[in-house]
């Protein structure tokens, strides 16, 4: 064996303290950590509650709570994502809540996304401000919001009809 220049030391036992040196420094492999697995999906039961939007003229504006609680018995593992579709007469309008709301299919549906961890008879709502056309008669007009997740074990209560009722204008204003 020869000995490396300066340091007196074999090429043998300087490749093992390198190797020594890293392996203190970074850690055995099994020692690493490891990217987290996805959750399993929770045993959770989502329901939507009815909330009729207040009265609104024609060309008016009115909002909209998508209203959603967890009845449990476990907090959600997994995003769910309410679904609010809208008569012709009616469109979504901007600024939604949460952010992660997207209109689509002419603003006559919109799709919100709530992150994982809605706790045990906690709720979560998609504010949907709507806007009705100047040309819409007076009358009662019918939409519906629905939930999904991979968490919900009981899809009975995953879809409710709500009526958004158009009035004539007030003499006054």
């Amino acid at each position: 064996m020869t000995d490396t220049p300066r340091t007196g030391l074999s090429r043998y036992r300087a490749a093992a303290l390198v190797g020594a040196a890293t392996l203190l420094v970074a850690g055995p492999a099994w020692a690493q950590p490891r990217a987290a697995a996805a959750a399993a999906p929770s045993n959770s039961d989502l329901e939507v509650v009815r909330i009729e939007p207040d009265l609104v003229p024609p060309g008016g504006r009115t909002e909209l709570h998508a209203f959603v609680t967890n009845l449990g018995p476990e907090t959600t593992n997994s995003s769910l994502f309410i679904t609010v579709t809208l008569p012709r007469q009616v469109k979504a309008e901007r600024p939604f809540f949460p952010d992660t709301c997207e209109p689509y299919a002419d603003d006559h549906r919109v799709r919100c996304e709530f992150g994982a961890g809605l706790r045990t008879n906690r709720s979560a709502t998609a504010l949907i401000p709507l806007r009705i056309d100047a040309d819409t008669a007076p009358g009662t007009y019918k939409g519906a919001f629905t939930v999904r997740s991979a968490d919900d074990r009981n899809t009975e209560n995953n879809r409710t009809e709500f009526e958004i009722k158009v009035v004539e204008p007030d003499p006054d204003h």
